[in-house]
């Protein structure tokens, strides 16, 4: 079991060490609302000494045997399998993750470093022809350089991973800033990991702090070529604009609004499965989380009550207890906005099928029909247990339905007719979309991001390697050239 004492302070070139600041952050259990560790917060100063590590070690690691920079990062998977259980613990604690959704996030997580692991040997390069008599063209793919990561509170330790992964992989220098609510599991458990891995000292660095302690510093300093940011649409857009003003990469995973739609020919009850699954995983606190369901007309009272049973089944409390299945929000004031949202749903003429309650961070499920495309619900996105029905009698309806949000990043279609399916969603404006599935799916080696507000970019498998790298064009001339002069 890890020892928080290990674990709450920064993380800077190889070193564990007090942050500079007098101020302390509080980490607290969102079901108990205790305070189990705190951290010295990070300042600019450090921030500044974290780049700077970071493109001091990225010297070293391009030194590094390709094959050995795989084994290294295989050996943070070892790692991981070996410390499994204490990390399912650390997310229960900190998060409020159930056992199941910590157990979810850690296959993820393995997955995605497995993947990353595999960058180093597929630095790949071309030699291209010229116009020109005895010259050589070649395109070398090289790291970008050093990538400062800012990650989320919801799925801390893949989010952050999930940048920070591919980046060592391709070749980078890191530094990772965790949400504050979350700065062991997105943070500190991770440059663990990584040193007992092997990595060079300096090459990860993980600073700990809010903004009221730093200000736009981490995207401002001049080290980092690539800010790659996960969060909410609002934060991102400033984030996306301050990195392009010091003409730094910006790569955004930002908010959704996914729609799963389900046609009259669908399984039912399948169907029904699906979509609980899709609101109701950590909460509903998933970008990717099925905000409304669409459902035939034809077909809509009796889905609507088979969720409805589905739902009641579902038991809320302690994240700790293996038969929870929804947990705590993050803090009282997502509990807060969520419980404005709904009462002005209902306003707006939503109407409650079930109707939770809210005790603390335990907010328990609800279910509003008759939803309709102009309320402010079906508009925005839910990080919480509340779900909004929608009836269409259409394809062409449900289509305007599910496009008209400003969000685009998944969704899912249930049909009987899976070509059907495909040509429904090939209609949808997202980045993803799933044919008789669920909203919420992460693969290490496919395209995952999204359209619109949604974000910019696109991570996993090639594309995040194509992300974290740059193409250096070296041209050698062979040959003695004449030139006009």
């Amino acid at each position: 079991m890890f020892q928080y004492e290990e674990l709450n302070k920064q993380f800077i070139g190889g070193k564990w060490q007090e942050g500079s600041s007098p101020n302390v952050l509080e980490n607290k259990n969102p079901y108990t609302q205790k305070t189990f560790t705190t951290f010295r917060k990070a300042t600019a100063d450090d921030v500044d000494e974290a780049y700077r590590a970071a493109a001091l070690a990225k010297k070293k690691w391009d030194a590094v045997n390709p094959f050995e920079k795989r084994t290294i990062l295989e050996k943070a998977v070892t790692y991981i399998e070996e410390n499994e259980e204490a990390i399912i613990y650390l997310i229960m604690e900190e998060l409020g993750g159930t056992r199941l959704k910590a157990a979810f996030e850690i296959g993820l997580v393995k997955n995605i470093i497995k993947e990353a692991a595999t960058f180093p040997v597929r630095m790949e390069g071309k030699i291209l022809p010229s116009t020109i008599d005895g010259k050589e063209n070649r395109l070398y793919r090289v790291p970008a350089g050093v990538v400062g990561v800012i990650s989320p509170f919801n799925f801390p330790f893949f989010l952050s991973m999930k940048s920070v992964a591919p980046a060592l992989g391709a070749g980078n220098g890191v530094v990772l800033k965790p949400h504050e609510e979350t700065p062991i599991c997105g943070g500190t458990l991770i440059a663990k990991i990584f040193e007992n891995a092997g990595i060079p000292e300096g090459l990860l660095n993980v600073v700990v702090t809010d903004i009221a302690e730093i200000g736009d510093s981490f995207v401002e300093h001049p080290v980092p070529r690539i800010i790659s940011f996960t969060g909410s649409t609002k934060v991102g857009s400033y984030i996306g604009q301050l990195a392009m003003k010091h003409f730094k990469k910006p790569l955004l995973e930002l908010g959704g609004n996914s729609a799963f739609i389900v046609l009259e020919d669908a399984d039912i009850e399948y169907a029904v499965n699906a979509a609980v699954f899709s609101r109701f995983t950590h909460q509903g606190q998933i970008c990717m989380s099925a905000n409304r369901v669409l459902v035939h007309s034809s077909i809509y009272d009796k889905f609507l009550e088979l969720y409805q049973a589905k739902v009641e089944s579902l038991k809320v409390g302690d994240p700790m207890d293996p038969d929870t299945i929804i947990g705590p929000l993050i803090n009282s004031r997502q509990t807060d906005g969520l419980m404005k949202t709904v009462e002005q749903a209902i306003e707006e003429g939503a109407v409650p099928v079930k109707l939770g309650g809210f005790n603390g961070t335990i907010v328990e499920p609800t279910i509003l029909k008759d939803v309709k495309p102009f309320m402010s619900i079906a508009k925005e996105e839910l990080f919480g247990p509340v779900v909004s029905f929608m009836k269409f009698d259409s394809e062409d309806e449900a289509v305007d339905i599910a496009n008209e949000t400003p969000f685009g990043l998944s969704g899912a279609v249930h049909t009987s007719n899976l070509e059907r399916g495909v040509a429904f969603a090939k209609r949808i404006e997202t980045g993803m979309i799933h044919v008789n599935d669920t909203t919420i799916n992460d693969e290490p080696n496919v395209a995952f991001g999204g359209e619109k507000q949604s974000g910019l970019g696109r991570l996993n498998g090639e594309w995040s390697l194509e992300e974290f790298t740059t193409l250096k064009w070296i041209s050698v001339q062979h040959e003695k050239r004449s030139f006009p002069y």
